[in-house]
């Protein structure tokens, strides 16, 4: 991929989960070339400018003799590498490198070419510092985990490399690769910004949309195994309402239950009036979810095109200005919302799960086991769904709306936001859990009608169905079944289920 512009989020998992190398382009290399030659006259000049010749926060008025501007970036990097708690995983810190790069090369941040090349050599050769994953809040950007980031680029610290941690130092000469010595403005470049925030949540909603439609087709499937109403979801109904969330989910549920011989089977001498909010609402409360993942895309393709650095510099004008595009509240208050809405998709699977293992709400048998009392069948796996979705609710409270002042109250509002973002992975990776039972528990009920009526679920159940049955057969009898669990979960999160129910 080459770096300059515009930065997608297909194409930002196409380098960070697919392993896409990435080069910089020559408008980009002069973009930064041009911002750098600001830089360097104010180096000679006489006028305090914030960042570039004055310490950092507090101490903005305490102006920085000439010859001791490099060390005053190197200080700034060292000391404010001040992270706790366990590294952040790889794909994590590979966005960071990536966004960092793609941030400074729109040039308006005042770096120099090899500092962003080097940012991608690392990224392509799969070098990783290690970055811890606390310590920022989301004010002046992720101060603490982008100043781990940089060590590496100076030859401190750690770096993830070949399977094991090693001195960052013996991974760039290994590589070939100088260590970087910062100049003017160069380490506030590098930490002035959201790239974790950004990185966690362009993660996060990757897997939130695969999620998403594989909560629309979970919902499909319970649908018939509960022998449950197509007609809530027919065109005509939503579009008295329409959402467009409501009306794309709809149209998929009708695409999974397409050419089902189990909803006509039901349509005279079923006693019921309408099913359970859990079944007859999906494409309003999933349509929720899928309006408000729209509108993080959106926020977020902003976020991938932006300059986040403080001061900015403008090049044309030779006019450096502070200003506040580091502050992570735009990103903070997004993922918040996202973090809700995931946890909704949860939140309703499991009571999906409930109305397939309750006898009484079911008509199957209970815990979908054919041995009940001799086995427990599907029970703890609802009490495992509970949890997970009662975990959500504590993770799901906003971050954003916290804020500490830090710097002697100079930074007197911040947003949190990366609190934010990695609880939003938690979130991601519980409801994974969630819809998996949810799955494992309609498959379950299909066997169940199936033998006391060998009718076909709609096509793309079906579909489903059948590779779900290939990670996990059929519960008769108590096992130690977790590991087959697992298996299903990790084609949820893969997508390798929603491909199969589509035909792919």
């Amino acid at each position: 991929m080459i770096l300059d512009k515009q930065l997608t989020l297909g194409g930002f998992i196409a380098v960070v989960r697919g392993g896409e190398t990435v080069e910089l382009s020559e408008a980009a290399r002069e973009r930064i070339a041009k911002a750098r030659a600001i830089i360097e006259r104010i180096v000679e000049g006489d006028a305090a400018i914030y960042g570039v010749n004055t310490g950092f926060g507090r101490f903005e008025n305490v102006q920085i003799d000439r010859q001791q501007l490099a060390q005053l970036q190197h200080n700034l990097i060292v000391s404010h590498a001040i992270g706790l708690g366990e590294p952040l995983p790889g794909e994590v810190v590979r966005g960071m490198l990536l966004l960092r790069a793609q941030s400074l090369a729109l040039g308006h941040s005042g770096v120099r070419p090899e500092v962003v090349e080097l940012l991608l050599a690392l990224l392509n050769a799969d070098a990783l510092p290690v970055v811890p994953a606390q310590g920022s809040v989301g004010a002046s950007g992720d101060l603490a985990p982008l100043a781990h980031l940089t060590l590496g680029l100076l030859g401190l610290g750690e770096m993830m490399y070949g399977g094991e941690v090693r001195p960052a130092a013996e991974v760039l000469r290994e590589l070939g690769l100088d260590p970087l010595t910062l100049q003017a403005k160069e380490g506030l470049a590098l930490i002035n910004g959201t790239q974790l925030m950004g990185s966690l949540l362009a993660l996060a909603m990757h897997d939130t949309r695969t999620l998403l439609h594989t909560a629309n087709l979970a919902a499909a499937m319970t649908v018939e195994a509960k022998y449950g109403s197509h007609r809530p979801f027919g065109a005509d109904v939503v579009g008295l309402r329409p959402h467009p969330g409501a009306v794309a989910v709809a149209a998929e549920l009708r695409d999974h239950l397409r050419d089902s011989e189990i909803a006509p089977s039901h349509l005279t001498g079923d006693g019921r009036v309408q099913d359970a909010y859990s079944l007859r609402a999906v494409p309003q409360v999933h349509g929720a979810s899928l309006d408000a993942l729209e509108h993080a895309e959106r926020a977020l393709q902003t976020e991938f095109n932006s300059v986040t650095d403080n001061p900015l510099i403008f090049p044309d004008t030779g006019e450096v200005v502070s200003g506040g595009n580091f502050h992570g509240q735009p990103l903070a208050v997004t993922i918040d919302v996202l973090k809700v809405a995931v946890a909704e998709l949860g939140s309703i699977s499991e009571r999906r799960t409930e109305q397939l293992l309750n006898p009484a709400l079911s008509g199957l048998p209970a815990f979908l086991t054919p041995q009940g009392g001799l086995s427990s069948g599907f029970m703890i796996a609802q009490y495992t769904a509970a949890a997970l979705v009662s975990e959500n609710k504590v993770l799901a409270h906003p971050a954003s709306v916290d804020s500490i002042p830090t710097s002697a109250n100079q930074e007197d509002h911040v947003s949190m936001g990366a609190h934010g973002a990695r609880q939003l992975r938690e979130i991601v990776e519980n409801v994974a859990g969630v819809l998996a039972i949810e799955l494992a528990c309609a498959a379950q009920g299909l066997d169940f009608q199936y033998a006391r009526q060998p009718l076909a679920p709609g096509i793309g159940v079906d579909r489903a169905w059948k590779a779900l049955r290939t990670r996990m057969p059929p519960l008769e009898e108590d096992r130690y079944f977790r590991p087959e669990v697992l298996r299903v979960r990790g084609a949820v999160l893969s997508g390798e289920l929603l491909a199969a129910a589509r035909g792919e």
